[in-house]
């Protein structure tokens, strides 16, 4: 079962995204800023992140940046969300496999993760 971390400061975004997931057969974890996503990042070791642009401590780019550090993660596709900083996501292609702006629709969210994992198991 693919792991797929989501790193967002909003709790409701991250649960409603955790849940529609969940429900689709992935297994995820959560963490409230980079920070916290860094060390889970090497903990669980997951498939994909989707990340959040504005966040304390260590904003989305900052975050991805950090991630295509480590080699045992530079290829391990990230997905932005953001409210109001998209185009700085769009403007750094070799960080993001995809750019979402909130608000999103759910189901283009899924429908990439997809794409980028293949479909999951349902329980």
């Amino acid at each position: 079962m693919a792991t797929i971390l989501i790193v967002d400061d909003e709790y409701v975004i991250a649960d409603i995204l955790g849940y529609a997931l969940e429900d689709e057969g992935y297994m995820v974890v959560k963490a409230g800023n980079g920070r916290k996503g860094l060390e889970i990042l090497e903990r669980d070791r997951p498939a994909l992140v989707i990340t959040d642009f504005m966040m304390p401590l260590m904003d989305g780019l900052e975050f991805a940046k950090s991630i295509r550090e480590r080699p045992a993660f530079a290829n391990t596709p990230i997905l932005l969300m953001s409210g109001a900083q998209g185009s700085v996501g769009r403007s750094e292609p070799e960080l993001f496999s995809a750019v979402f702006d909130k608000p999103f629709d759910i189901d283009q969210v899924i429908d990439k993760v997809q794409i980028l994992l293949g479909p999951a198991e349902k329980p």
